[in-house]
């Protein structure tokens, strides 16, 4: 071999090494990585039960329901379209309805939105950016109540 066939083999391996190792990187990201969804885009869309989302919107008012099992149900809403959740943890202490939350979890066969977390907006003014995000999109965002 010369000089360059070498060099070029060389540059080959390195090239097939290096696409291998983005296809192993890919392939574990493909069930770790979750996009953020509006309640319209979940009902618009039907992901299967097994694909694990985030869900984003505000607390509809008067929807929180604390059960015997100490789970909450809640609704989210982007003002457009309602989503349920079950969620069996603890909640966040600035969670109240009327508010802007992500949920992370899983879709069931009903229609229910089954969170394994929920996180909450941190002050008075803060809302998720994909939660204002959504809402502007669908043309009911308040700036003034984001400053």
């Amino acid at each position: 071999m010369t000089r360059k066939q070498r060099r070029l083999t060389l540059i080959g391996a390195a090239g097939v090494v290096l696409a291998a190792a983005i296809g192993l990187i890919l392939v574990a990201f493909q069930d770790t990585i979750v996009f953020f969804n509006s309640p319209s885009d979940i009902l618009a869309e039907h992901p299967g039960t097994e694909r694990r989302i985030r869900l984003g919107g505000l607390v509809l008012e008067g929807s929180v329901v604390h059960d015997e099992q100490a789970s909450v149900r809640f609704v989210v809403t982007d003002t457009a379209h309602d989503l349920p959740v079950v969620y069996g943890g603890l909640l966040p202490d600035l969670f109240r309805e009327g508010q802007g939350i992500v949920a992370e979890g899983r879709l069931d066969a009903d229609g229910v939105f089954r969170a394994d977390s929920v996180l909450a907006k941190h002050d008075e003014t803060y809302m998720p950016p994909e939660v204002a995000d959504a809402l502007k999109k669908q043309g009911h965002f308040m700036e003034a109540a984001t400053q």
